[in-house]
């Protein structure tokens, strides 16, 4: 703890980890938030699909804003947003409330998301940085396990909408840590006014890349698949294998072990094997696991077992897929590197809540309907590696 740069990254993973705790700890309620507000399943995934797409969006803001008038506003500002909304979620009396509420609550926490990777830019660089944004993965990475574990013991004591004053509580921690704890790391000499003109620039140069945006796309519909996951798995467990919300949020840790263990991996390999080899043979292998889970689920093979394990094995792949297709976009692109993962960032998220309006309406809260549209995007992701890295060969060896 001697260490000023451990502590600082300690500070900004607990900061970062308000974004997605949001996320995960709200997922074991869901049924109860369908029932308690009269409304269909698939309304109350809207409620996440709001969430993420204001949190997409809301990153082409703050960066920008970050470099303009520092990194301590942008982050008073989006924390008071997300403390509002939560808030406001808490008293929802209806489901078109709660969305609104939670689209707000999103487009306020991409704020954590975006500027501590701006702070870490401002302190160090090299292996320095790169130990900062382990120590914050490391943090962040401990929502989808404890996240819906949280939520669940939270709603043992209350119901769906306490969930929201923990959360609320978070929000107001954050917004104290930012105020006493967090120096702002951008000097006034070191700000650049916002320019439109410079941003549409380099945006029309990003989208006519078919590089960028291929990986990109392929990274969006692999996050795709989880999204889809995290509005459908909690009505399948509890529905139709008969899961608690203790029993839910300890198969979604599951399922998070995968991919976040795999992730760890994905650097070193990438290191050894090259990037796009990396990315070609995960995605490959995300692709036919997922398709072939499907296979089982539909021929009827679809205890609760089957849907875990597979699952789990496929979110492995996907986790090498995940952190290899953003270096690997940004890697030609050093001069706009924040536009880029700005812009990157946003058409991910709108990705994976574009799907999860696609598929909501199909689903029926049962294995059948989820695991093959999880496939679906493993699909559309493996034909964007296809579209985007002409030496996707399985032959090599």
């Amino acid at each position: 703890m001697r260490d000023p740069l451990f502590r600082m990254a300690l500070l900004l993973g607990l900061l970062s980890a308000v974004g997605p705790f949001a996320i995960d700890m709200y997922l074991p309620a869901l049924p109860q938030v369908a029932t308690d507000l009269r409304t269909t399943e698939a309304m109350a995934a809207l409620t996440l699909t709001s969430y993420f797409v204001a949190f997409g969006i809301a990153q082409m803001f703050y960066g920008p804003m970050a470099d303009a008038v520092g990194r301590k506003i942008p982050l008073l500002i989006g924390v008071a947003i997300f403390l509002a909304a939560t808030v406001a979620a808490s008293m929802a009396p209806s489901i078109q409330w709660l969305i609104a509420a939670r689209a707000v609550q999103g487009f306020g926490a991409a704020t954590l998301m975006v500027v501590p990777r701006a702070v870490i830019r401002d302190l160090a660089t090299g292996p320095d940085a790169a130990r900062m944004m382990a120590a914050i993965m490391i943090v962040i990475s401990v929502s989808p396990m404890l996240a819906p574990l949280t939520g669940s013991a939270v709603m043992t004591m209350g119901g769906w909408r306490e969930i929201f004053f923990v959360l609320a509580g978070a929000g107001l921690v954050s917004l104290l840590l930012i105020v006493f704890c967090l120096p702002e790391t951008l000097g006034a000499r070191h700000r650049h006014p916002i320019r439109l003109a410079a941003m549409a620039s380099g945006a029309r140069r990003l989208l006519s890349d078919r590089h960028f945006v291929g990986l990109t796309m392929i990274g969006g519909f692999g996050m795709a698949s989880f999204f889809v996951f995290l509005a459908s798995a909690s009505f399948v467990y509890t529905r139709q294998y008969g899961l608690g919300p203790t029993g839910f949020s300890l198969a979604f840790a599951v399922n998070a072990i995968g991919f976040f263990s795999a992730s760890q991996f994905a650097g070193r390999l990438a290191g050894r094997f090259g990037m796009e080899r990396v990315i070609s043979l995960a995605i490959t292998g995300f692709a036919a696991l997922a398709l072939l889970l499907a296979g089982l689920v539909l021929a009827g093979i679809d205890a609760l077992p089957v849907v875990i394990a597979g699952l789990l094995v496929a979110n492995a792949c996907l986790g090498l897929v995940m952190p290899t297709t953003m270096v690997m976009s940004l890697d030609p692109h050093p001069d706009i590197a924040g536009l880029a993962s700005s812009l990157g960032g946003t058409i991910q998220m709108l990705t994976g809540g574009l799907m999860i309006a696609l598929t909501g309406p199909f689903l029926d809260n049962s294995a059948a309907t989820m695991v093959p549209a999880i496939a679906l995007c493993a699909a559309f992701a493996w034909l964007a590696a296809a579209a985007s890295l002409p030496r996707l060969r399985l032959s090599r060896g």
